[in-house]
């Protein structure tokens, strides 16, 4: 068996250095916390594919149409919106209040094979449908080219 002798100015070293190294890793989480974007709460959204389009289905309960958005740039479509709250309740027989209202953004990078200018989307009954229809591609004969 072999003996070490305790020292314990090298353990004070080695706790210091995981110090740190801790201090270190949460300055980086609360750095990249500030630099997040400010979305009070994320929707669920659903995607599916069909023959002739894309679709995204976003739940967005007590969300009016007046207040969602829908971009397109650089070949991404965001959603984006706000849920209000309408009314001001200051009750006190609430136990838990699980609604979170705010604002949302959600984006989707589309495809090479849609055609953007004909995206349509619809809301009912809390929920946003955009319909991205697919480019209709024409069947590529093959073409001999003459020399001159």
């Amino acid at each position: 068996m072999k003996l070490t002798q305790f020292d314990p100015f090298k353990e004070f070293q080695n706790m210091q250095k995981t110090f740190e190294y801790m201090n270190r890793l949460m300055q980086s989480v609360e750095k990249a916390a500030e630099e997040a974007p400010a979305v009070d709460f994320v929707p669920a959204v659903n995607t599916r594919e069909a023959d002739d389009a894309y679709y995204i289905e976003v739940d967005l309960p007590g969300v009016k149409k007046e207040d969602i958005t829908i971009d397109v740039k650089d070949n991404v479509l965001t959603i984006s919106g706000e849920r209000k709250i309408e009314e001001e309740r200051k009750e006190d027989d609430f136990y838990r209040v699980e609604s979170v209202y705010g604002t949302f953004e959600r984006s989707f990078t589309l495809p090479e094979d849609v055609d953007v200018d004909k995206i349509e989307a619809e809301a009912k009954d809390g929920v946003l449908t955009v319909k991205i229809p697919k480019v209709q591609s024409v069947e590529k004969t093959p073409k001999k080219i003459e020399i001159k």
